[in-house]
């Protein structure tokens, strides 16, 4: 589907593949393909590793705009809004109360039982007041170049937000597959009985989770929000959410939860950002990009469901067979 993608894009603009440098800055179609994917793809991420647990979380784009609400309402209350220190002061307060907001997540999940559908909306549902609240339903707009930096800015030519999206998603996957965690979290998505009886701490795993996922959700929060400069409580990480879902299925991993795969949701974020880059090459109109979105996701998950793949293994085992009889023929 990446390829097809591709393909379409060149043809309607064949200066898609073009990379050109300015200033020591990389620039193309491909480039903006990227760093306008990387939010999706930090919090896909989180995503697949709670989707493996049979979990998911609905909050992550309130979870985003309360972090870029509280970065830039403290950056925006300083005395020196373009001080380094005060970004990083802003950044890592951010971040601290997006954990504080996944361990809630966890707790409700882990520790009370309750459903990760219904645990999360509720997170959901109040955290974008909890942003407004924040920004006093105001759009709060900063002048700071190093938070600016975060989300439009370059660094050895690449943008920063890429290069943030790449650490994060290389630190993941050595976390979870250089070590057991990756093996543990898959058996708690099996069966968290049996996992649970094996001497595995389900519950310890649903927390780090979570927390993980809220963790992610506050990176993407403060790039979309470094990104234009303001918080907007309405509108920062709107839907982001369910792209990242839609990345993580792509991706082949599983909504029952079990085996996933950090690769298949890289490759799934890169389908999502291409395939909105693509209604947009191809000139249709953008009141029509959910539906479009929506089609060509549901196709990729008929393909990939297990009716569609018992029925292409079946027929390549009759040409097999096929193959075998005409051999022994001649």
């Amino acid at each position: 589907m990446l390829f097809v993608l591709f393909v379409v894009n060149l043809i309607a603009f064949p200066g898609f593949f073009s990379i050109t440098i300015k200033d020591g800055h990389l620039f193309g179609s491909l480039i903006d393909i990227l760093r306008n994917g990387a939010p999706t793809l930090i919090i896909a991420v989180g995503m697949t590793l709670v989707i493996a647990t049979r979990g998911i979380d609905l909050s992550v784009g309130a979870v985003a705009a309360i972090s870029g609400a509280v970065a830039c309402a403290i950056i925006l209350g300083s005395p020196n809004p373009g001080s380094p220190a005060t970004v990083a002061v802003a950044v890592l307060v951010a971040i601290g109360i997006s954990l504080v907001l996944g361990v809630w997540n966890g707790f409700l999940v882990a520790v009370l039982g309750i459903q990760p559908i219904i645990a999360t909306l509720i997170l959901m549902t109040a955290g974008r007041g909890v942003a407004m609240l924040i920004t006093e339903g105001q759009i709060l707009t900063v002048n700071s170049p190093p938070f600016k930096m975060l989300g439009s800015g370059f660094w050895l030519g690449l943008p920063v937000a890429v290069i943030i999206a790449a650490v994060l998603f290389a630190a993941a996957a050595l976390l979870t597959r250089r070590t057991a965690l990756g093996m543990l979290i898959e058996s708690v998505g099996i069966n968290p009985e049996a996992s649970r009886q094996a001497g595995v701490r389900a519950r310890g795993l649903l927390f780090g989770v979570y927390t993980f996922c809220a963790f992610c959700a506050a990176i993407a929060g403060v790039i979309l929000t470094a990104n234009t400069a303001a918080a907007d409580a309405n509108n920062t990480g709107l839907f982001i959410e369910l792209d990242a879902i839609l990345a993580v299925v792509i991706g082949g991993t599983s909504l029952a939860g079990g085996r996933y795969s950090l690769a298949g949701t890289l490759v799934g974020a890169l389908v999502i950002q291409t395939l909105v880059t693509t209604v947009y090459t191809v000139g249709i109109p953008p009141i029509a990009t959910m539906v479009f979105k929506a089609a060509v996701v549901t196709i990729v998950c008929i393909l990939q469901s297990p009716r569609t793949n018992q029925a292409l293994g079946s027929f390549r085992r009759s040409l097999a067979v096929r193959a075998g009889k005409g051999a022994a023929a001649s």
